[in-house]
This record gives structure tokens, C-alpha cells and sequence, in this order.
């Protein structure tokens, strides 16, 4: 039905009450537009308003999107104010700014200097906390946003972002946060001003190559991206580049041969703090000797009776000043520091993070602004000329208008490689690195983190096919290469893989490869075996853009077979599994995919018109047009928005003429 639109990756669509969509209609299902693989899951802010304590409020903040950690005491005041930063956007605003002048004001006192830093490090926590709310608050619910814009908040987190030089956690959650804001906000960004630009832009220049740099450089290059407009002309083209290297150098980095080794480098780091509280184990125990031939010296007596004034056996073990801070490994206390124990593990986390990131702002570099719908991204294959006295509705050659880039944009991606990257990005994580992630509780988490980063990858393969043309993607032999690797994705396990979000993804960028090249009369690489399992597999997901991708590829496939000689019988195949969709998809808008697929198939061609024969087509598609009209009738009002519904009149249409042209073929 022509070219496929991509949906752009938004905030994910919330109701009146504040409820996530899915989650008032009972399903848990993911985020389809999450920002670096975050969920939002945000409970009703009365929830916080009913706490009875400190400790209760901390509970309820962990329920919360981007809530505090579970803090180990959960009764000290700084639980407690962690608990406020849960409060709707204006009381999170609040506490982030006056937790952050707090922090610091507090140089001005005469406490010493461990005091102070102490007291700023704590602010700065609960800073930290607040913006991440901030963040998920804004992501979920436009009237959050609508607040944020209102209330002048931009400086605030910018403010927060100028702080990546000595607290990069802090940075990083105020970078997200911007991110997010600046997505489709006209309101706040005629309110920018060259001073948050000049921020950001001093981000991207920051020279550092770990992973939080990475991440943090890439969430400022989506929010350049997203001011673009608030720019001047003559900055645009300069912009542009700069979002572009930005995103590049992240998809230069390799996460199979990175996650090992950061992995390996945790492994030694614990072999070493291990060894340290070893030695200093034994250092202690020498201690302990001495001490005890001290003890067994005479004491001081009274009245005859020893004076002994240490009370220390009548302590719990556990509280022995030297286990003070420590924890308990095999009968010893050793020293750790947390933050320092996860250091390899949040740099593989913002090396995944920034890489979905990256790919996420291609997607949307490539999108047009036309409106589209997450279930019906297809086009009429109908000629324009049918269009208007057969009830279709005004405005519908707006969907047969072709995805293309400006110039600027084509070549920006195409001078940095970013094609060919995001091909790469596609293939399937590295044995070493799943094995490394397998083998560890805490990575176990990376194992999602990479597979959702190769769906993103071929998300946006697709994207790109769509938006360019063969020649920008190298060719006949490059898309020949990108077509076999993408069958190699599907059909090189044992079955065809169930994960819907991968196979969402991956049939949507093997729909525009194929489209693509039978355009160009290029050879297939994909046996018609191949294409009907993966047919099969698809029609019995849930996913509705899967299936009508699915029924798409048949038709182009057929559509190209039957300009050969001896595909009979391969076609009668294809248009039984067609005809089969056509009738018992329960969704109208496979329906029509499937039927215009037929029409695809068995337009011309003698291979064609014996097919079509032998499968009793004509009969078919008469007793099935009342039926499709009805259903038309019936559900499609409710169920359907315009756009699908002027798309689904276009198909009634075409079958009118369709069964008239069979009906010659017949006579002949």
C-alpha cells in the first residue's frame, strides 16, 4: 500500500486521571515511546498526600516513576525529604531548588570542610532525585509539562546541568529532563534563551570518553535537536552537524567487546577490595593479640574485686567499632563503597542508554510531521485519479505523499556513516557479552538493555529505508547484503523468535527493504518458504502492525514473482494465505492490507491469471465484498480513526474494480 511512515518516539499517552493508558485498561505492556528503556508507572499523587510518616511517604515514593532508591534507614530526615521530592511538579521543583541553594549556601557557615561537603552531597542527592521525578512527571502527563512551562523551571534544570563537571549523576538526570521537555514544546522554547543553548553546547564539546560523558553528550544533542527551531538560520546547518557527530561517535562504540570488559574490570576491582580486607583483616587480628595480652595483665583492684570498666562483650558483634560502615563476608567485615562497587555496571547502563538514545533521535530526524496512527503507518497503492466520487474523504492524498529528508539532513547522516552504523547496531548481541551478563544477577539486567537496542537499531533502519533513497544506501549490493542479514535475523534460529517488540521491528525494516528493492528490479534473496513462515508466524501475534506488515511482504513478493515464468503454483500459495487473512483477521485494517496484497499479486500476468483460477479467486472476492462492506459499515466509525477509514474506502473501492477486471479475465 506504498510507503510505510514511522511513528515518532513520544511521551507515552496518558488519560484524565493521570493512569497510563494500558494501565487503566488492565495491561502492563512497555512504554512504546520510553526514554532511555524507562517506564512510566506513576500512581495517583493523593497516594503521597495520605502518608501518615516519613517512612510511609519513602514507600510510597519507591511506587512512583523515577522515585528515591529504598534508602537503607528509612527514618532519617533525608528519607524523609526524599520522600517530599515524590510530591506533584510544583513541590519537586520546589525541593530541587531549595535543596540545591541549600547546598550551596551552606559554604557561607563555619562548619569544617567534611561538614559542608557532607551537607552539599546530600542536597544535591535529594536535587538529584527531584529532577528525576521532574523528568518522569513531565514524560507522562501533559499537564505536568504544562506546569514546568509555567512555572519558569527551565533555568532551574538547566542550572542543574551546568553541574556535570563534579556530580555527574545530578547532570545526567537534569540532561533526561530537558530532553524530554523540549520535545514538541513550542510554548518553552519561545522561551529560551542563548544562555541555555551556550549550556548545552559546552556539553557537547566536553572532551571525556567514558560512557557517562557518552550519555550525557547524547541527551544534549537530542535537546539541540529539539530547540532546532528556536535557532537562527544561519546556526541551523552548524547545529545540525553537531547533533550528528554527536550521535555517530555513539554508535561507534562497540558494546559486545565494552560490556565484557567492564565486566572483567568489576571482577578484578572485587578481587582487590577482597585481597585489601584480607590484609587488613590480619592487620587487625595482630591488634586483637596484643590487646589481649595487655588484658590478662593484673587489673586494678577494689575491695579485692577486679574493676573492670569495658563493656564491650555486652555489645552485639555487629556493632564492633572496627565493622562500624562494613559488611559481613564470610565471618569478616570489609569495607565497600556502593557507588564505587557499581561503577562498571552504570557505565555499561548509559553505554546502552545513550546508544537507544541515538537511534531514537534518528527515528524521529527522519519522520515527517504528518499525523499517523500507531496501528495503520501504511499508504494507498490506489492511483490518485480514483480519489472522490467513491466517498473517500478529503485530505487522503495527504497519506500517499512519499517520507523524504531534507538535504541538509540526508546529508548529515549519510557524510557520517549513519546508515551503516545503524546497520551494525542491528545484529545480534555478541555470545561474549550475553555470557558475561548471564553469569551475574546484577548485569542480567544488560541482557534487555542490548536486545532493545538492536529492535531500536532496526526501527531505525526502517526509518531510513523509507526516508531515502537506493543509491544513499549503496546500492543494489548493499540492500541485497542488508536483505539477507535481516533474514539471517529472523529464520537463523531453530523458530521464527516470539519477542513481539523484535519482531515488531524487524518485519517492519524487512517491509521497506523488499519494498525497495523489487521498486528497483533488484534479484530477492528470500526463498517464497522463507516469506509464508514468517507469514504464518506473524499472523498469530497480537501486534497489528506486525500482521499487516506481514501480509504487505507477501504482496510485494507475489507482486514480483508473478512477472516470471513457472510461479504458479508459488503464487496460488501466496494467495491462499492472503485470502485466509483477508476473511478471518478479526481487524479491519489487516483485511484491507491483505486484500490490497491480492490485488498486488494478481494484477497481471498469464502466471498470475492461472493462479488466480486455481484458487477460485473470483468467487472468493465476491462473496467476501458484501461482507467487508458491512463490516466497513458496522465497526469502522467507533473503531477507526479517519484516516484508516478514508484508506479502508479506497480498498472497497479497488475490490469493486478488481472483481470487474477478474471477471474479463474470465471471459476471455
Amino acid at each position: 500500500m506504498g510507503k510505510s511512515k514511522t511513528t515518532k518516539f513520544k511521551r507515552p499517552q496518558f488519560n484524565a486521571v493521570g493512569l497510563p493508558v494500558n494501565a487503566v485498561a488492565g495491561g502492563g505492556g512497555r512504554g512504546r515511546g520510553s526514554r532511555g528503556g524507562r517506564l512510566s508507572s506513576c500512581g495517583a499523587p493523593g497516594e503521597l498526600q495520605r502518608s501518615q510518616c516519613r517512612c510511609e511517604g519513602v514507600c510510597v515514593c519507591q511506587h512512583l516513576p523515577g522515585g528515591a532508591a529504598e534508602p537503607e534507614h528509612p527514618g532519617p530526615p533525608a528519607a524523609g525529604r526524599r520522600a517530599g521530592a515524590s510530591a506533584p511538579c510544583c513541590w519537586t521543583a520546589a525541593c530541587c531548588e531549595g535543596d540545591g541553594r541549600r547546598g550551596a549556601q551552606s559554604c557561607a557557615g563555619f562548619e569544617s570542610a567534611a561538614v559542608l561537603k557532607e551537607k552539599k552531597n546530600a542536597a544535591e542527592d535529594v536535587a538529584n532525585e527531584a529532577v528525576n521525578l521532574l523528568w518522569n512527571l513531565c514524560e507522562s502527563s501533559s499537564q505536568s509539562l504544562s506546569v514546568f512551562n509555567k512555572a519558569g523551571l527551565l533555568d532551574m534544570v538547566v542550572q542543574c546541568l551546568e553541574t556535570h563537571q563534579h556530580n555527574m549523576e545530578l547532570a545526567i538526570s537534569a540532561a533526561h529532563c530537558l530532553h524530554t521537555v523540549t520535545e514538541d514544546n513550542p510554548e518553552l522554547l519561545r522561551s529560551t534563551n542563548s544562555a541555555v543553548l551556550r549550556v548545552v553546547e559546552s556539553v557537547l564539546l566536553t572532551p571525556e570518553t567514558d560512557m557517562a560523558h557518552t550519555l550525557l553528550r547524547t541527551l544534549a544533542a537530542g535537546t539541540l535537536w529539539n530547540m532546532k527551531s528556536s535557532l537562527p538560520p544561519t546556526r541551523q546547518t552548524q547545529a545540525l552537524n553537531a547533533v550528528v557527530s554527536t550521535l555517530s561517535r555513539s554508535l561507534d562504540l562497540d558494546a559486545g567487546t565494552l560490556i565484557p570488559e567492564l565486566r572483567g574490570a568489576e571482577e578484578l576491582h572485587q578481587r582487590n577490595t577482597d585481597a585489601a580486607a584480607e590484609s587488613e583483616q590480619q592487620a587487625a587480628g595482630g591488634e586483637e593479640e596484643e590487646a589481649m595480652v595487655e588484658e590478662e595483665e593484673p587489673k586494678h583492684t577494689k575491695n579485692g574485686i577486679a574493676a573492670d570498666n569495658d563493656f564491650s562483650d555486652l555489645l552485639p558483634r555487629c556493632q564492633s567499632p572496627k565493622s562500624t560502615n562494613g559488611f559481613q563476608r564470610n565471618g569478616k567485615f570489609t569495607q565497600m563503597t556502593p557507588k564505587r562497587q557499581q561503577a562498571e555496571l552504570r557505565e555499561a547502563t548509559a553505554l546502552l542508554t545513550a546508544q537507544q538514545t541515538s537511534l531514537e533521535i534518528i527515528v524521529n530526524m527522519c519522520c515527517s510531521d504528518d499525523p499517523s496512527d500507531d496501528e495503520w503507518e501504511e499508504e494507498s497503492s490506489s492511483d490518485e485519479s480514483d480519489l472522490g466520487p467513491d466517498g473517500l474523504c478529503d485530505g487522503v492524498s495527504n497519506l500517499m505523499s512519499p517520507l523524504c529528508l531534507s538535504a541538509e539532513i540526508h546529508d548529515a547522516l549519510i557524510n557520517h556513516n549513519i546508515p551503516e552504523k545503524v546497520l551494525k547496531k542491528t545484529e545480534i548481541p555478541r555470545k561474549e557479552a550475553m555470557d558475561v551478563c548471564l553469569q551475574n544477577s546484577s548485569w542480567k539486567g544488560m541482557i534487555i538493555k542490548m536486545q532493545r537496542v538492536q529492535s531500536r537499531a532496526l526501527t531505525c533502519l526502517h526509518s531510513l529505508i523509507s526516508s531515502m533513497d537506493a543509491d544513499s544506501l549503496g546500492g543494489a549490493a548493499a540492500l541485497q547484503a542488508a536483505a539477507q542479514h535481516l533474514s539471517t535475523l529472523v529464520f537463523g534460529a531453530a523458530e521464527i523468535p516470539k519477542d513481539e517488540e523484535f519482531l515488531e521491528a524487524v518485519i517492519s525494516a524487512m517491509r521497506s527493504l523488499l519494498q525497495m528493492i523489487a521498486s528497483k528490479n533488484i534479484t530477492q534473496c528470500m526463498t517464497p518458504q522463507q516469506l509464508m513462515s514468517l507469514s504464518e508466524a506473524a499472523t498469530r501475534c497480537d501486534v497489528v502492525s506486525v500482521r499487516v506488515n506481514a501480509v504487505a511482504i507477501l504482496g510485494i513478493t507475489g507482486s514480483t514473482l508473478a512477472k516470471e515464468k513457472g510461479t504458479a503454483e508459488t503464487l496460488q500459495m501466496i494467495g491462499s494465505a492472503l485470502l485466509q487473512v483477508s476473511t478471518k483477521d478479526t481487524d479491519l485494517v489487516v483485511n484491507g492490507e491483505a486484500l490490497d496484497a491480492l490485488f498486488d499479486v494478481f494484477a497481471d500476468g498469464d502466471e498470475a491469471e492461472t493462479a488466480a483460477k486455481n484458487i477460485a479467486l473470483l468467487p472468493a472476492l465476491k462473496a467476501l465484498q458484501p461482507i467487508f462492506k458491512a463490516k466497513i459499515r458496522k465497526e469502522g466509525r467507533g473503531k477507526y480513526s479517519p484516516q484508516q477509514l478514508c484508506v479502508l474506502d479506497n480498498i472497497k473501492v479497488n475490490l469493486r474494480r478488481f472483481i470487474g477486471y477478474l471477471e474479463k479475465v474470465v471471459k476471455k
